[in-house]
């Protein structure tokens, strides 16, 4: 392939991938946000009667009550309470978070009740085998609760009597992070086994705002039957809508499933030991408001068998919190899970985005700045590609001293485009001169830039961390906008269009790929050099919407290539004095 066609493929697919997520993923159909006033529904789809060995419906309510019966949480990292009423947990704040990175914002509330806007709770229970009766606890029910409230390392445990010799008990507690252990138990006094099947599942009435489903999952997901299974909000919809509600039905040994979004995770963590029968649905409740539901949830694949004056014991975990990299390592380890670090999304660059983030949080560790870890990452990276861009840079500046020469062979054949292509193969071959190495920076440098973009966009550690100045959360844009002279005018022309956002960052990200161009070789096609003299423009205002992190990446990593290029061009000129007089 000739320099020409390879340096455009190059430009125009970097073009393309990095232009798609500003130019077109802001058009794409937003979810629709919640409405106000929230009436919830059942958990099954309507119309289904529960089969056996599944969580039984939940009946269809227009009025849910707030004022119901609870235990408090006042965990170390957790606040909120658990509903007496139908054995919910469902009000869990994360008291080491805030909505925005004001001091008095509000704390992030994961968890709601049923009554409130967004409703989004867990819930355990038990059903009956096929040809059993048995008399269950049902929604309405009414727990008792003995301890409280609930605190890191203690336990509190509901309790409710059939009044036909079974007594069903629900304990929790919590570790000093996010993780529950929850012990379902049946005492049986009557004179005959009973068998029941438990089940657990994660109910979210609404459906939220995500992040952009081009980048991030959010939604359900789950590692079942050894492989992730990642269901979007929509597809669980679409599917559900064939499938009677089900968007998956699939058994399992071990795993873990739950709902996700970008920065928390709820999850249902069943013993490791038992077998189990794993549901993604789409509840749609025509009687609500709001009549999509989102469900997952699982049941034991063979019952449990309380014996005649006996119990029976089900033991599992629920992770309800932050999905902190290290957290999720040391609980994957800690539990056996398969795969639990996958909650986060590092995406189909796993196995260099997750090590990419190590290294920096490791000298985040060390300088106490995500920002200038970023900074000193990039300098490392250099460092272990310096071998190669050593060898592009020396062919790019025998390419700039060939300049001449080749000006020449245009204008001899300019009249036989034909000859003129060999004939400037033949003095790439005289002078040893590889005219594609010039390419070869750019292509180490898109696997680590999307990389470490998956980093700044999907890890928490890097949420509302501040760099220097004007810069207080590395995750997001540049709050900074030349359109209004910085602030100097107190309004925003971003309210009209996204592109009248150009912060100073992307600004100064702009000017350092110009210096950086300016030391190529010009391309010899003369369309293709005005192309790439509007580049630096181009992926400015592609970029200004990038978090600002990414932007502090890439300025710093142009700042170095353009000291490295200077150094490697002057190195070249001094070796070869000659070619630039030919």
């Amino acid at each position: 392939m000739d320099q020409k066609r390879l340096v455009m493929a190059i430009a125009i697919s970097l073009a393309i991938m990095l232009g798609f997520q500003y130019f077109v993923t802001p058009y794409l159909p937003k979810p629709a946000a919640p409405p106000a006033q929230v009436a919830a529904g059942g958990p099954a789809t309507p119309g289904v009667t529960a089969t056996p060995g599944m969580p039984a419906a939940e009946p269809a309510a227009n009025q849910v009550p707030k004022n119901v019966p609870r235990v408090a949480i006042a965990a170390k990292k957790l606040s909120g309470s658990i509903s007496l009423l139908g054995a919910r947990l469902d009000d869990v704040v994360m008291t080491d978070y805030r909505d925005t990175i004001e001091p008095a914002s509000p704390h992030v509330r994961l968890l709601e009740p049923r009554s409130d806007e967004h409703p989004y709770y867990v819930q355990y229970g038990w059903t009956a085998p096929a040809g059993e009766t048995v008399k269950l606890p049902a929604d309405d029910t009414v727990w008792t609760a003995t301890g409280g409230p609930l605190v890191s390392g203690g336990k509190v445990e509901l309790s409710w009597d059939n009044g036909a010799g079974l007594t069903f008990a629900i304990a929790f507690s919590v570790d000093e992070d996010y993780l529950f252990t929850v012990r379902q138990s049946v005492k049986n006094t009557t004179g005959a086994p009973v068998k029941l099947l438990p089940w657990s599942r994660i109910r979210r009435d609404y459906k939220p705002e995500t992040s952009g489903y081009y980048v991030l999952h959010e939604g359900m997901l789950g590692v079942i039957d050894g492989s992730l299974k990642e269901t979007t909000y929509d597809d669980a919809k679409s599917a559900g809508e064939k499938k009677r509600g089900i968007a998956l039905d699939s058994n399992t040994p071990n795993g873990w499933a739950g709902i996700t979004d970008k920065y928390w995770l709820t999850a249902m963590i069943p013993d490791q030991a038992v077998p189990m029968h794993v549901y993604f649905r789409h509840i749609e409740d025509k009687a609500a408001v709001n009549k999509d539901r989102y469900q997952v949830d699982y049941v034991t694949q063979e019952p449990t068998v309380a014996a005649p004056g006996g119990e029976s014991v089900f033991n599992s975990n629920l992770f309800v919190g932050a999905k902190v990299v290290r957290l999720l390592d040391r609980y994957e380890a800690q539990l056996k899970l398969p795969h639990f670090d996958k909650a986060v999304d590092f995406g189909y660059f796993y196995f260099l985005t997750k090590p990419i983030f190590y290294a920096i949080d490791f000298f985040y560790g060390l300088l106490g700045n995500f920002g200038v870890a970023i900074m000193v990452f990039t300098v490392i990276v250099k460092a272990l590609f310096f071998p190669l861009a050593d060898y592009s840079y020396r062919s790019m500046s025998k390419m700039k001293l060939l300049a001449p020469k080749m000006t020449e062979l245009r204008e001899r054949y300019k009249d036989d485009p034909g000859k003129l292509q060999p004939e400037m193969m033949a003095l790439y071959k005289a002078e040893k001169v590889n005219p594609a190495s010039g390419c070869l920076p750019i292509l180490i440098q898109i696997p680590v830039f999307f990389s470490l973009y998956k980093v700044i966009f999907v890890t928490i550690e890097m949420r509302q961390a501040p760099f220097f100045g004007w810069i207080k959360d590395l995750s997001v844009v540049d709050p900074t906008n030349i359109f209004n002279l910085f602030g100097l005018i107190p309004y925003d022309p971003a309210v009209l269009t996204p592109y009248l956002h150009m912060g100073a960052w992307p600004l100064a990200m702009g000017v350092t790929m110009y210096l950086q161009q300016k030391l190529n070789p010009p391309p010899p096609d003369p369309v293709q050099a005005k192309m790439f003299q509007y580049m630096p423009i181009l992926f400015t205002f592609m970029m200004a919407g990038f978090p600002a992190g990414l932007i502090i990446y890439w300025s710093w990593n142009n700042l170095l290539s353009i000291g490295q290029q200077w150094l490697m061009m002057r190195r070249t000129r001094l070796e070869k004095p000659g070619l630039a007089r030919v």
